[in-house]
């Protein structure tokens, strides 16, 4: 059977490929170990939270699928960081673990153009450079014109806890044993990275009583901007926080030869940004205690997860650990903790398409680029699989920038700096994250999802009627002006706002601190989506602050725009320091200022360049 695309792992990065490949016409099959983990969630019970879930709102910006199912299956929602300036908000879901998998399977087998099949890949067909299909672990051949890597932690997966190791995929599942070694002879190379997860424990053994209780948001939130789902907030499941005690870190502390991780037997290189709670002990000796949140995973079953937990620690030392937190002295563990360990390839052999530069028409996305957390994977496999597409339609491919997206930030992070540690996207690694905002995702980048075909006309329409709302309402607020009426400073005075001495617009009241948007709608007749009046406020408060950030990033586009040559030859570029010359060759930016990322290579190289470049400009 000869198939367009070929997606490989049934992950959150394999989701989003093969629906956005399929949506566009491609005949598509995903290829996955088992078809009843499609979806899963092998660690945290949750979408989005910083930066992630900004994610996840550009992911259905673009026309993907996460925001649409986490608000199908969520068992809390919660607003992060309200009381700070809307840079850095975020929304968090609690998933249901159950119906998140039952729900996105649903959205799978309805859809046209896409084939499931159950197999483990474990080679690659590969003519003259160019990928023509996969070769299952049975010996069958599967051609295609395009593959998608999205192979998650199964790249020759290892389970560890203690001394013990285990070759498996997370769920006992059987991981892929010959893959990595395949890509590797291909000139790939190949990365050992390791992750984790805490223990989970028996609801009904948890004392709560001891535990903060920390509920969802009290207003309603939707990850999707193609839903409306109203839901009663009192009805969200709770999670709870605890802290560490002294017994625990004393435990920890005993037992660190016994640890996975430092008594030797970890090969792979932990996340940085979520580390083990032993490593937590070691590296932040001076912290007397660290917090911890009782998670629920399904309302289908009883285990509670316990984030900021995660340890590789033998059974029995678990036992101790988890015994000495407050509300767990008498807790039933569930499911042990444990590391894994897997093999990625190196993110700069990659372009910002995310095809290979080592094969063509091969294109990964996810763990096996080096990151970590389902948003992040997510939305490379959305990326991988819309520019897969592009490639077999002889179009450009679509290459987010810094300044339009975090999904921009991720892939230009990866390609031009690489990984050393399991990437995790941060607030911190986005320059222009004023621009990047959880508000405003869908006018950053709903034009490119219907330009390219998995944004419908219907939804394309609502937004424009969302940008003309916001427009008009702007318009009307610098157009009407109120004037110091005794009724006007008295309304102001009980908003503890100072009285009117002249008239003023609304547009300049709403910049008042104390004053929201809200608090002016009693001097005009209009009515506008809470979405539209979030928008508009947002734009007239940090109005100086944006247009500042516009400024730096349209200086630091044009660099952007000066594009390199793909055929480049740097040894003709005149007094490049060395380490330079190495590093722009082994990349291959695509532009200057991609090039200007690079770790390594000086403002002084980058005037060589740019000389370079304007004198063959000429010679043409």
């Amino acid at each position: 059977m000869n198939y367009d695309i070929i997606v490989v792992g049934g992950g959150h990065a394999g989701i989003e490929a093969c629906l956005s490949s399929s949506r566009l016409g491609k005949k598509t099959l995903l290829v996955t170990g088992n078809i009843e983990n499609i979806g899963d969630m092998p660690c945290n019970p949750s979408i989005g939270g910083p930066a992630k879930g900004i994610v996840v709102r550009e992911i259905d910006a673009l026309g993907g699928e996460m925001g649409k199912n986490t608000d199908k299956s969520f068992l809390q929602m919660k607003m992060l960081n309200t009381k700070k300036g809307p840079a850095v908000r975020a929304l968090r879901a609690q998933a249901d673990k159950v119906t998140y998998k039952k729900e996105i399977l649903k959205t799978l087998r309805n859809q046209e153009n896409l084939t499931i099949l159950e197999g483990m890949v474990e080679d690659l067909i590969v003519n003259e450079n160019l990928v023509c299909g996969v070769r299952l672990a049975n010996g069958e051949e599967i051609t295609s014109k395009c593959v998608i890597l999205t192979t998650g932690t199964y790249l020759k997966g290892a389970v560890l806890y203690g001394s013990t190791k285990i070759s498996s995929g997370p769920h006992d599942e059987k991981p892929s044993l010959h893959l990595s070694d395949k890509l590797r002879e291909l000139g790939f190379t190949i990365k050992r990275l390791k992750t984790g997860t805490p223990p989970r424990i028996e609801k009904s053994s948890i004392d709560f009583s001891k535990a903060s209780l920390e509920p969802g948001s009290d207003e309603c939130y939707n990850f999707s901007v193609s839903n409306n789902i109203s839901y009663n907030p009192e009805d969200q499941l709770p999670c709870h926080l605890i802290y560490t005690t002294p017994e625990t870190h004393e435990i920890i502390k005993a037992n660190l030869d016994k640890s996975s991780m430092y008594g030797g037997y970890v090969e792979g290189v932990g996340p940085r940004y979520c580390p083990s709670i032993e490593d937590k002990i070691v590296r932040f000796a001076d912290k007397e205690k660290h917090q911890l949140f009782l998670e629920p995973e399904s309302i289908y079953y009883d285990d509670i997860y316990i984030q900021g937990f995660s340890t590789s620690m033998p059974h029995d030392v678990q036992e101790k650990m988890v015994h000495s937190l407050p509300g767990l002295e008498n807790a039933i563990i569930n499911k042990y903790a444990y590391a894994i360990e897997y093999d990625a390839i190196d993110s700069m052999q990659l372009k910002p398409s995310l095809e290979t530069k080592v094969i063509e028409n091969l294109f990964t996305a996810g763990q096996i680029n080096g990151t970590s957390g389902y948003e992040e994977a997510a939305g490379q496999g959305l990326i991988a699989g819309i520019n897969a597409c592009m490639k077999l339609d002889g179009k450009d491919a679509l290459i987010l920038k810094r300044n339009e997206s975090y999904i921009g930030v991720l892939i230009d992070d990866l390609i031009v700096k690489g990984v050393i540690d399991p990437y995790r996207l941060l607030t911190s690694r986005a320059e222009y994250r004023l621009l990047l905002r959880h508000d405003n995702c869908d006018i950053r980048l709903r034009k490119y999802g219907h330009d390219i075909g998995l944004v419908s006309d219907r939804e394309y329409s609502l937004f424009e009627k969302k940008l003309s709302d916001i427009s008009e309402l702007e318009e009307k607020l610098r157009i009407n002006k109120i004037t110091p009426k005794k009724e006007i400073n008295d309304y102001l005075t009980s908003l503890n706002s100072t009285p009117l001495l002249d008239g003023i617009t609304l547009y300049n009241l709403i910049k008042r601190p104390e004053i929201s948007i809200k608090d002016v709608l009693k001097f005009i007749d209009f009515e506008y989506s809470d979405e539209v009046l979030e928008q508009v406020e947002i734009n007239i408060k940090y109005e100086g602050y944006i247009k500042k950030a516009v400024q730096e990033a349209e200086k630091m586009l044009e660099y952007e725009n000066i594009k390199i040559p793909e055929d480049i030859d740097y040894s003709k570029v005149i007094n490049l320091a060395s380490e330079a010359r190495q590093k722009l060759n082994d990349i291959r930016p695509i532009s200057v200022g991609q090039a200007m990322r690079i770790s390594g290579v000086n403002p002084s190289d980058i005037t060589m360049l740019l000389m370079h470049l304007k004198k063959e400009n000429k010679d043409e």
